[in-house]
């Protein structure tokens, strides 16, 4: 799934302004510009293993009531960080879609284990080979 593919529910999001930080001059002090999105997560509809796997991408950014909580303060205007704050989520929920691959067990082949030994065996006899030096 791509982040362009995700349906983003307007009933499982809230978004608070905040006055941002950095440059901008007197507009930072003027003009909250920076955007706080608020996610509940089981308003999704997500998979059950798919929720799971979003909630260990967001890591501390969710909270204890089930809230997604994505800051974006990257631009300076409301509307690109708005958009920002979405394109984000949307990654996150993209990349949760995406099953780990399961580990195949393989056994070394009787070639490499012959070859290995023998790699021991010539390294053994070089450690052999190596004698006590005496001043005599």
């Amino acid at each position: 799934m791509r982040a362009e593919d995700v349906v983003l529910p307007e009933d499982a999001l809230s978004e608070t302004f905040l006055a941002a930080t950095g440059p901008g001059g007197q507009n930072v002090n003027k003009v909250a510009t920076a955007v706080q999105l608020r996610v509940d997560l089981f308003r999704l509809g997500l998979h059950p293993d798919v929720y799971e796997r979003l909630k260990r991408i967001a890591g501390s950014r969710v909270t204890g009531a089930g809230e997604l909580l994505i800051t974006a303060r990257r631009f300076r205007t409301q509307d690109a960080n708005r958009t920002d704050a979405r394109q984000r989520l949307a990654e996150m929920i993209a990349a949760a879609h995406i099953a780990p691959r399961k580990r195949k067990p393989t056994r070394p082949t009787r070639a490499a284990k012959a070859q290995r030994v023998d790699n021991k065996r010539q390294r053994s006899a070089v450690k052999q080979s190596r004698g006590k030096v005496t001043f005599e």
